[in-house]
This record gives structure tokens, C-alpha cells and sequence, in this order.
């Protein structure tokens, strides 16, 4: 459990530190130059691949939608960060009584010595 949360918070740091090296937090100047360099290395490739797809592809996001949508994603993600620390109590009482019934119910359970059940 420890090594699947020190994996997952090396790679979510290892995006955040990428991320702001190359400019995706700056200014909105620098994150428009960012986008537009982005979906022009693209083009070439999205061209390619639209010929040997048998369907429409849609166009990329304008800057405005994408701004749109990191900023509805972000808020969603604060807000369900927050429901779950206010649930978190709840949460952890569940989980003890669910040890506890556990533990009761092993001691209820009948011992078995020898190969037979006492009574």
C-alpha cells in the first residue's frame, strides 16, 4: 500500500515539476504560446491519422474551452477533496465498527480443538 502511494506521489510530483518547466503554470501568455506550439507539432500527426480513421475527428479545443475545462475540473476536484475531509470521520467510525464486529465475530465462532467443534 505504502510503495502504490510513494509511486503515485513521485509521478504526480514528476508532472507538476514538468508541467512548470515548461510554462504550463506561467502567465496566460506563455500558456497560449505553450497550447499553439503544442497543437502545431501535432498537426502533421492528426492529419495522418484522420486519413486512416474511418470516421470524423472533431477539431481540438480552443484556448478558451480549454481554460474553461481546467478550471471546472480543478474546482470539481477541490470540492470533492473538501467532501471527502468532511466525510473522512464518518468514514473512519465505519471502518472501526466494521473491526470490531469483525473481531467480535471471531471471538463468538465456535474453537475447534482436536478436530472437533466444542460445545
Amino acid at each position: 500500500l505504502s510503495c502504490r502511494l510513494l509511486l503515485r506521489g513521485s509521478a504526480l510530483a514528476g508532472v507538476v515539476y514538468y508541467t512548470r518547466s515548461v510554462g504550463i503554470w506561467a502567465d496566460t501568455d506563455r500558456t497560449h504560446q505553450l497550447l499553439d506550439g503544442v497543437k502545431a507539432q501535432l498537426c502533421p500527426y492528426v492529419q495522418k491519422a484522420k486519413k486512416q480513421l474511418p470516421f470524423e475527428v472533431p477539431k481540438l479545443p480552443g484556448s478558451g474551452e480549454v481554460r474553461f475545462l481546467a478550471k471546472h475540473y480543478y474546482n470539481e476536484g477541490v470540492k470533492n477533496s473538501f467532501r471527502f475531509v468532511h466525510m473522512l470521520p464518518c468514514y473512519a467510525g465505519r471502518g472501526l465498527k466494521k473491526v470490531k464486529d469483525t473481531f467480535e465475530s471471531f471471538a463468538e465462532s465456535p474453537a475447534i480443538a482436536g478436530g472437533e467443534a466444542k460445545k
